[in-house]
């Protein structure tokens, strides 16, 4: 997203230090990839706490700690229905967020992709594997070692 003059992030040039500690935070709370997973999770509508522990694999009590951190953050919101929990998200934004980094990581990906591919043409048509394919003998005909 670039604004008018260019400038992909006007907002963040103004911030004291406290709102930057908080940018800093709210973005820790996604480096995590069960709280990503999570997220994922909760793309199709609101989960259980119990359904999440199950797509995951992992207990209750550790779910429970990653839902309190996504929720102290504004991105999911917590109903509790009797004896269950339900989350579902808060902020749909942070999908767009995502989406971005993801677009941005399979980019670099496809870079180092096509990086490798030539290195490996060059490698395999190259003078070097011109001249061992020379050397190498033909069937039936003993080298001259």
């Amino acid at each position: 997203m670039v604004t008018r003059n260019n400038d992909p992030c006007p907002r963040m040039k103004s911030l004291p230090p406290e709102a930057l500690e908080q940018v800093a935070s709210y973005f820790q709370a996604l480096s995590e990839p069960t709280r990503l997973r999570i997220l994922n999770f909760l793309r199709d509508g609101e989960r259980s706490a119990g359904e999440l522990a199950t797509l995951c694999g992992y207990t209750g009590a550790n779910i429970s700690r990653h839902m309190a951190m996504l929720t102290a953050h504004g991105l999911v919101a917590r109903e509790a229905r009797g004896t269950s929990v339900y989350f579902r998200i808060a902020d749909q934004s942070v999908y767009d967020l995502c989406d971005l980094v993801c677009g941005n990581i399979a980019r670099q990906f496809e870079r180092v992709a096509t990086e490798r591919a030539a290195f490996v043409r060059s490698a395999t048509q190259g003078p070097t594997a011109k001249a061992a394919a020379r050397r190498k003998p033909r069937a039936g005909k003993p080298s001259a070692a």
